[in-house]
């Protein structure tokens, strides 16, 4: 369980790069849809590239369990990556970096509530941990329902709560579904591989609504892919792998995604100058630290 949760943690830091570099995109001119398109095709050479590099047929078996249950494959890696990750991006056009990442923890909840799914009772601890993120992530967005009213927060948090469901509910099913031969590695590359037809019909949508990406965005973009994209995904798949067989730690190795809100804080001030907090955002930040760690807690050693 420590290595999990150890795993966890470190993939909530290379994530925050998604929310900073996003909302940098955004910031200087780019198109949303193109950041998300980029970081999937990027993501598919060098995942590629990494097993290639690797020993024994890797490249294989992978096929060969694609070929043998494709429905599976294409429904539940555009799930778990395009329902996840376009909405997600989308969120990052109306806030800092740190509000989009801090409200995206609404995930952690998500995946409480998806227990049922999987033959378990929703763990009721867990769920009472959750409550206090929810209500984090209700004080955050406080300034936006008193600016834009609640046409304006729901604008940015519906996104979000697409996001929140689909990025765990993908990966479970997925989880379920491949054979115990596939690793990680392998997992993300075939998920990543069976995305790439909604990845391409995003970036024909991308160019007749705003032609080709500047190389700014481009170089970004590759960033992402290689550390948001590629390196947390690995780990964070490889953190759950190491608890699937029990709802309620998976539940807790989820919640360490937590991490991302201090990581992104600390980055978007540093790096992109967005304003910090007012006293009722810092509440709400604390309040989802705290939840996460409680959910940790109540899951056992």
């Amino acid at each position: 369980m420590k290595k999990a949760m150890l795993y966890g943690v470190a993939a909530s830091f290379f994530f925050a790069f998604t929310f900073i570099f996003n909302r940098s995109m955004n910031l200087s001119g780019g198109y949303w849809i193109w950041s998300a398109s980029l970081r999937y095709f990027f993501m598919l050479p060098m995942l590629a590239a990494l097993l290639a590099v690797q020993r024994g047929a890797r490249f294989a078996p992978v096929f060969a369990d694609i070929k043998r249950q494709p429905a599976a494959w294409l429904v539940w890696s555009t799930v778990g990556f395009g329902l996840f990750y376009l909405p997600l991006t989308l969120a990052s056009v109306y806030g800092e970096s740190w509000l989009t990442a801090a409200s995206w923890q609404i995930t952690i909840v998500a995946g409480v509530l998806l227990t049922p799914l999987f033959g378990q009772r929703v763990p009721l601890k867990n769920l009472a941990t959750s409550c206090l993120i929810l209500v984090g992530v209700f004080l955050l967005q406080l300034p936006n329902i008193s600016a834009g009213g609640l046409a304006g927060s729901a604008a940015a948090l519906v996104p979000i709560l697409i996001a929140a469901f689909s990025y765990p509910l993908g990966n479970r099913m997925m989880m379920l579904r491949c054979p115990p031969e596939l690793d990680t590695l392998q997992r993300v590359f075939g998920m990543t591989l069976c995305s790439m037809p909604f990845w391409i019909a995003a970036s024909v949508y991308a160019l007749v609504r705003a032609g080709l990406p500047d190389a700014g965005q481009t170089v970004q973009s590759a960033v992402v892919a290689l550390f948001s994209g590629v390196i947390a995904t690995a780990l964070f798949f490889h953190s759950t792998e190491l608890v699937r067989g029990n709802q309620r730690r998976l539940a807790a190795v989820e919640a360490t995604q937590c991490g991302e809100v201090v990581f992104t804080l600390l980055g978007g001030i540093l790096v992109l100058g967005d304003p910090t907090p007012n006293a009722l955002g810092f509440l709400g930040i604390a309040l989802i630290v705290v939840g996460m760690t409680a959910g940790s807690l109540v899951s056992g050693k």
